[in-house]
């Protein structure tokens, strides 16, 4: 049951009660914040915005845009994929897999691949959108394939990491971790540093894989599990992970968010911070999102928080994506929240459309693609006269 639903049961409930304070006062807690007034203090220009096939409403699916300054390819739940160029949004190719997509979709190596709701990874080429190979990849998967080394790695939802050839599907090596018997619908999709694959998985661990042999690097445990019931001991890593150079930044549902060195799996600092959404990172700044919805600011080099705002509580907030000088983040309602990256505040906002933002905004080149639960897909840019550092300007508004 969606949020908002949810709150308007309850509200409904507490008024038939007879206006007893304390179901009101419990009602306004659990209510997501309500959008502040503040004064734009970036202007956000859209350049085009598209739609493609039906929405997935509710189901939080991994189907978020991909692509270069050419081309950028859009997958829906129902099976359709299409091709647009990046400049102008005009279509090249669409096709219709005639199965639903729960991920993808993925490019590289002059292939789009996506993943299908009954478990199979499909191969198209990216001039035309045919059909290369399809293959069963014995599970079912909604975070996003990576390809590297002329192959593609997945990660499916009970815990298998599975890599395949990308020219004809073959599976080359399997990977299995143990799962709670309790966990969060979610994933974490793979990220590649050098000739290896980093995943993180519903147990807290973090993993480092040679993609060539699939010979696991070394593990690292992000939390140790605690508490007495299933509950309590939940540590899924289900967000985004990021690195820069040879740092890997990851975060985990009642966990800590951490620093970790890629060559070893040592763990360099930590701190207590629950996310299941995940992290964003630039030079300088490390930017997660919590489980009620806070966007915190911390130092990359040792995790000490810079700023912490809390105007998104309960808007089931994206994991945030740095986005030139803004950290960005989407919201249930479908709102873009434009964040200045060094202070924290509010400097502009922006609606896709009624549908839900579930999925991070992505960054191609010099645009911000971000697709709703609506499948309509917008790009937005900075606007020319707003390109002066937003930083140094005083903003009015709420923290």
């Amino acid at each position: 049951m969606r949020p908002v639903i949810r709150f308007i049961i309850i509200l409904t409930g507490s008024i038939m009660i007879g206006g007893c304070s304390f179901f009101q006062d419990k009602d306004e807690e659990i209510l997501p914040a309500e959008l502040i007034r503040f004064d734009e203090q970036l202007k956000i220009q859209q350049i085009w915005k598209t739609k493609i096939g039906k929405g997935s409403e509710f189901l939080h699916l991994s189907l978020l845009p991909s692509g270069d300054k050419q081309r950028v390819f859009l997958a829906s739940h129902d099976g359709r994929i299409a091709a647009f160029q990046s400049k102008n949004g005009e279509r090249e190719w669409d096709v219709e897999l005639e199965t639903e997509l729960t991920s993808g979709p993925s490019y590289g190596s002059n292939r789009v691949i996506v993943v299908s709701k009954n478990g199979e990874l499909i191969c198209l080429r990216d001039d035309d959108g045919s059909e290369v190979w399809r293959v069963k990849i014995k599970g079912e998967s909604i975070a996003i394939p990576l390809i590297r080394n002329d192959s593609i790695t997945v990660l499916t939802i009970d815990g298998q990491l599975r890599n395949f050839s990308i020219f004809d599907g073959s599976e080359r090596w399997m990977i299995n971790q143990d799962m709670p018997s309790l966990t969060l619908r979610g994933a974490s999709s793979p990220i590649g540093i050098g000739n290896n694959a980093i995943a993180g998985f519903d147990n807290g661990r973090l993993i480092s894989v040679n993609i060539d042999s699939g010979i696991v690097q070394w593990e690292s445990m992000l939390s140790p599990a605690s508490g007495k019931t299933d509950l309590e001991r939940l540590t899924d890593i289900d967000g985004v992970i990021k690195s820069i150079g040879q740092d890997i930044y990851a975060a985990g549902y009642q966990s800590q968010i951490a620093s970790i060195a890629a060559e070893s799996g040592q763990t360099l600092w930590t701190k207590e911070l629950s996310s299941n959404a995940g992290v964003a990172i630039d030079e300088e700044m490390l930017f997660a999102v919590t489980d009620t919805g806070d966007l915190v600011g911390m130092n990359r080099s040792d995790g000490s928080e810079v700023w912490r705002k809390t105007i998104l509580l309960r808007r089931e907030v994206t994991a945030p994506t740095k986005f030139k000088s803004t950290v960005v983040v989407g919201d249930f309602e479908g709102y873009l929240h434009f964040f200045d990256h060094k202070t924290g505040e509010l400097v502009s906002r922006k609606r896709v459309g009624k549908g839900a933002i579930s999925g991070s905004p992505v960054v191609i080149d010099d645009y911000l693609y971000v697709q709703n639960e609506s499948s309509e897909m917008a790009v937005f840019s900075i606007s020319e006269e707003s390109k002066s550092n937003i930083s140094d300007v005083e903003i009015t508004g709420g923290t």
